[in-house]
């Protein structure tokens, strides 16, 4: 049983090391690569859920239109789109590069203009037991969040948060953008508790598995694991700080009255890294489980190996002493001789082993 972590695959327009604002010049004739926009738009009376042909489509609110607009962009492939994207909403080349690089590590940037922050999305599948690691960007304006994810996939964990705008629970429908942020960045670490759930499993079964078998194999597996749970955590932590940023520092898009519910977030967040540290600890001691097993394994073996040759040094002896055959030797011409000898060893034999039980050794 191997759990797998698997990043998704960088966006394949992209290449390393490009300067900002460089998406310009690529070629922009891969229709195929396009990414699928959804668009929620909702107010406390109404709601409208939609899908979105083009980035002509989407709409810029203005600054007084008291809907909130969450547009969601499946793939980030396509750098003509994201060039379109970054001029329809006046966005800084810097905040499009980190957009379009898969491997960004969770942060946070204030624009003038809006409010940028990316998190690591994390399902497990259970048919092919891996872990897929997924990164999200957000864009935040004051009525209006744009979310990047990082390739074409059925699903997301953000299904919940639809459902409850769909019903009009909670407080989402009342509130600005920054709730809506707020309830996104909630549901990604509220999932993170999911994979922990579904990381115990694993490891129980693992646990299970090296008490009754031990092997190299097991232990190439549990470290393995480890490896994963390191990128776990390398996940969650900076999280963490981006969570701390938005609560504490004075971000253009986030009101006062979002800020307690930014607190819970993080609350939430030092609980999945500690269960991330408790479950490495775990780990260790399983490790350590494995080897004191293969330890007392390789003592009991040799333990019976060394009783075999205790009990026959002296039976090899006798039969050694023997075996010289000379010819003035009385013992050689005794026609009960050889039965004598064997007599003699099982005797011997037989007392050994009744001499190691008393003293439990066997």
């Amino acid at each position: 049983m191997q759990l797998k972590i698997r990043k998704k695959a960088k966006h394949k327009s992209r290449k390393p090391g490009l300067s900002p604002g460089e998406l310009s010049g690529f070629d922009h004739t891969n229709e195929s690569e396009h990414a699928e926009i959804s668009l929620i738009r909702f107010s406390e009376t109404e709601i409208e859920e939609c899908k979105v042909a083009s980035v002509d489509d989407m709409v810029v609110p203005t600054a007084d239109d008291k809907q909130v607009y969450w547009y969601n962009i499946d793939g980030v492939n396509n750098p003509n789109q994201l060039l379109q994207i970054e001029k329809k909403y006046n966005l800084h080349p810097l905040l499009m590069e980190d957009v379009a690089s898969a491997e960004q590590r969770p942060k946070m940037d204030d624009y003038d203009n809006c409010l940028f922050l990316t998190a690591k999305m994390i399902r497990a599948d259970e048919a092919s037991e891996s872990i897929y690691a997924e990164q999200v960007s957000f864009v935040v304006f004051k009525n209006l969040i744009i979310s990047f994810q990082e390739k074409n996939k059925v699903g997301d964990v953000f299904d919940p948060n639809r459902e409850r705008l769909r019903l009009n629970k909670g407080k989402m429908r009342r509130m600005g953008s920054d709730y809506l942020l707020y309830s996104l960045l909630d549901t990604i670490v509220d999932h993170y508790f999911v994979i922990m759930e579904y990381v115990g499993d694993k490891l129980e079964i693992i646990e299970q598995e090296m008490l009754s078998n031990p092997s190299p194999e097991k232990l190439k597996e549990i470290y393995k694991f480890r490896r994963e749970l390191i990128y776990l955590r390398k996940s969650v932590w900076p999280l963490r700080e981006v969570i701390v940023k938005l609560e504490r520092d004075e971000c253009c898009m986030i009101t006062e009255e979002v800020k307690p519910f930014l607190r819970d977030v993080y609350d939430h967040t030092v609980q999945v890294i500690e269960t991330v540290e408790s479950i490495r600890d775990i780990l260790s001691g399983i490790v350590d489980v494995y080897l004191s097993s293969v330890s007392n394994r390789m003592n009991s073996v040799m333990k019976v190996l060394t009783i075999i040759s205790t009990i026959f040094m002296p039976l090899a002896f006798i039969t050694g002493l023997y075996g010289m055959n000379f010819d003035n030797m009385p013992e050689l011409h005794n026609p009960d001789g050889y039965y004598v000898v064997i007599g003699v060893c099982v005797c011997i034999a037989v007392g050994m082993l009744v001499y190691f039980q008393r003293k439990k050794w066997l």
